[in-house]
Order: C-alpha cells, then structure tokens, then sequence
C-alpha cells in the first residue's frame, strides 16, 4: 500500500526541469495570442531607428538624406555676434513628431552643459537622493524650477511619471477626494490609482459635469481637481479660468500636469496658468524636463514648500530611485537659463502653430501655419493653437499605412491608436517644433495631401 497520498504524486511527478520547460511554453503561447491579436488589431507599434542627433532633420536606419539645416531662434551664442545658429549636415528626413518643442534637444549650449556637468560632477550618484545623491545642482535646479514657474519649492524625480505616481499616494487619505479629467494622462491615473481617496471622473473639459462632481465630494476633507494643463493626444487646453473659480466656489485645490506646455505657453512659456492668467490660483504643478526643456529625462513636481517636503519623506518613487545624473541636471538648467532670457523662442513656437492674420498685427503668415493649411486641404486637426496637431483618420490601420507612406517621402510622423487613444480614434500627432522652418511645414503639408490622396483619407 502506498502510504496517503504518495500514490497520487508518483502518479503525476514530472520531473522539476521539464516543469519549468511546460510553465514556459505555456507562457509562451499566452504571449504569441496577445501579440498576433495587436497585430490583427492594426495596433502594433514599431520602433524606427534614428542614427542622429535629435531634431527637426535627422537621420533614419534605411532611409536615404539629403541636406537640411537647424536654426535655433533668438538664442545667442557666446562665439557668435548674431542671434541665430545654423548646424548644417546630410539628411532629408523632417521630423513632425518628437516633444522637442523648443528645439533644445540639440542645441549647442545646452550639449555643452551637460559635458560640462558630467565632467565636474561624475556620470551618477549611484544612490537615491537621502542617502548621497544629492549634489549642489540638484539644489540649484530645483531652486530653478521654482523660479520659473513662481512657485515656493520643487523636486526633481527621474521622470514626470514618477512625479505623478508619487504626488496623489502621499498627499491623500481616505478623507480626501480627488476629481479627474477624463482624458487625463496615464501617469496621472496610475498616479490617483495608488492613493487612497476617493475617486470622481469629470467628462473631458466639462465644467458642469466638474461642478456636479464638486457638490458631491463636498463631505471630504480635501477636494484636488487634478488635470492635464494641455492634452497630449488631442492638442487642446484646459478650461483653467473656470477650472480654478469652481475650486474656489467650493474650497477645491487644482492640480495640473504640465508635461505639453512647460516652456512654450504663455507669454514667457511658463505654462497654461500663465496663458490663462491663473498662475496664483493652480496650487501643484508636476512638469517634465525631458520634452521643451532639453528633452533629456527628469520629471518634478513645484509647489507649496511644505508639500515639498512631505514628498521628500514619503513619495516612493523618489525615496526608491536613484538621484538624477548630473548630465541631465546640466542640461536642463541650461534649457531654463536659454528660456528665461529671452522670449524669443516661444515666440517662434506660437507663430508656427497659431492661426493669425499678419494684416491685424499680430503673429503673422497665417498662410504658412500647419493648421490653416491642413485644414484647407480637408483634414480634420483636433485641438487649437497648441504644437500638437492631431490629424484624425479614426482607423488604425489606415494611421499606420499612411506615417509608413509619410516616411517614404521624408517624412517622419507615427501612427497613434488603441490603447494610447480610444477605439476609432486613430490619427497621425504631428508636433511643432520652434525649429521648423516655414519650408519643413510646407513640405510635410503637401505629403499628408499626397499621401491622404493616395489612402482615399482625402477625395
């Protein structure tokens, strides 16, 4: 007789190695499903191969170049008597899709600064910031960051996602309610996820719906309006004027992510409260140094000083990841040192985007503007006067087919669908840098035409 259950196990024993062999390849065979449903769906997403610098002409793994120049605007050079800086090399590819709205990704000044920084001050910390991570520029730039944006204090993360995923979870009880945007970024909502309060989802830009949901939270202790001050999918802008009087009716704090305005909105770029006119009233701002400000890496949040000080204690992904290297802290307190002295650039950023007649004295070659353009030809762009153009095609293949076809021309731009928008909401974003010039923005007009032609996107 074989003692209890010994039998049953003689009966099913495998050995350990082939166990491990069968976990895997059902693993295996879960995974292959998923990917061939993306595929099936339209949605896969590829990675295209630059072998350049960033910037509005770059090179591109298998596609042929041709000649093409870098202007960075109204920013002086010290070696140079004239406020324009060309940088000349051999490529054809315009690219219409990286965050680099001010053009800083490659600009001389800001290279020299992080080499510098590196230099002086090492390649990491190898530690987080309480430990010994935290070095003067850290301090400095933070101290930066506050300036900017006129705020008391601020932090630096490794990235605004983190920013994000540490604010809600630190600040907010079980006593608290926090009330969201729709359409706010994903980092926003992972971020409210891990917190503790409780949760009301306005619809998208509807300040009676936000209203509504005030009344009701009004039994908690603390109310955040948490939204994204520019919408990085559908390049519109939040209503922050009525945003911050609703918060103010019923004693709400206003938080706002600012990753798509940070130092191109606004009058001096300081962001959509400075567009708006609010900059007193939105209370939080979590921003990124990796899109206009270099476009390296590195997120923050800017605010009250105590509240700085309470992340600096409990927010996990800044007690658990190592501090900032040094290249990137120098080179986005370049980034802010260009930006704050001279207003030129934002200038040239809304000039591009902004939908103006030069007879009425304002921004000027209205004719030249994406927008105007593509939308002459029969496009559909969502959003307004902001760098973020979303041509809307509504099919995911058809978005794919077509930035494939784009590419062929010389034109860098992606396909954006499922799960990164809604279902039936696929479009090609196209994004504004400072740095194209008025020929780049015809050129890529006349290959959307060419190419939405050819699709049957345009009759």
């Amino acid at each position: 007789m074989w003692p209890g259950n010994a039998w049953r196990a003689a009966l099913f024993w495998v050995p350990r190695g082939r166990r491990a062999q069968s976990a895997l390849a059902q693993l295996r065979g879960i995974l292959e499903g998923e990917l061939e449903g993306i595929c099936g769906a339209g949605t896969w997403k590829s990675e295209r191969v630059i072998t350049s610098r960033q910037g509005p002409h770059i090179r591109v793994d298998g596609v042929s170049g041709g000649p093409g120049t870098v202007i960075f605007p109204g920013l002086p050079l010290p070696h140079l008597s004239c406020c324009i800086h060309l940088l000349s090399f051999t490529s054809g590819i315009l690219n219409f899709c990286a965050n680099n709205y001010l053009g800083l990704s490659s600009h001389p000044e800001v290279i020299q600064a992080g080499l510098q920084a590196l230099e002086e001050f090492g390649a990491g910390l190898s530690s987080v910031r309480f430990i010994c991570g935290t070095q003067s520029i850290h301090k400095n730039l933070e101290a930066k960051i506050a300036r900017f944006h006129q705020r008391e204090d601020a932090i630096l993360y490794p990235s605004c996602y983190d920013a994000n995923a540490g604010l809600f979870e630190a600040l907010l009880t079980p006593e608290d309610a926090v009330l969201s945007d729709e359409l706010n970024h994903a980092s926003i909502i992972d971020g409210i996820r891990l917190c503790k309060a409780h949760k009301y989802r306005y619809r998208h830009l509807d300040m009676a719906d936000l209203e509504a949901k005030l009344q009701e939270a009004q039994k908690h202790r603390l109310r955040l309006v948490a939204t994204d001050g520019a919408f990085s999918m559908d390049g519109d802008i939040a209503p922050l004027q009525e945003i911050c009087c609703l918060a103010s009716r019923y004693g709400a704090l206003v938080f706002m992510d600012e990753c798509h305005a940070t130092g191109f909105l606004g009058p001096t770029g300081r962001g959509t409260d400075e567009l708006l006119g609010v900059m007193d009233q939105v209370t939080i701002i979590n921003s990124t140094l990796g899109k206009a400000l270099g476009g390296a890496s590195g997120g923050y949040t800017t605010g009250p000083g105590p509240l700085v000080s309470l992340l600096r204690q409990r927010a996990r992904p800044y007690l658990f990841s190592n501090s900032l290297p040094p290249a990137v802290v120098g080179c986005a307190s370049k980034a802010l040192d260009l930006l704050m002295g001279s207003n030129t650039i934002v200038q040239s950023m809304a000039a591009k985007t902004q939908r103006c007649d030069s007879q009425q004295g304002r921004l000027g070659g209205g004719e030249t503007w994406f927008r105007s353009k593509m939308e002459a030809a029969g496009f559909t762009i969502s959003g307004a006067s902001h760098p973020i153009c979303p041509v809307m095609l509504g099919d995911a293949r058809l978005a794919s087919r077509m930035a494939d076809d784009m590419l062929k021309r010389g034109i860098f731009v992606i396909g954006f669908s499922y799960p990164v928008v809604p279902k039936g909401k696929a479009r090609i974003r196209v994004q504004i840098s400072a740095v194209h010039s008025e020929e780049d923005i015809d050129r890529c007009v006349e290959a959307f035409v060419e190419v939405g032609r050819l699709h049957g996107a345009l009759p």
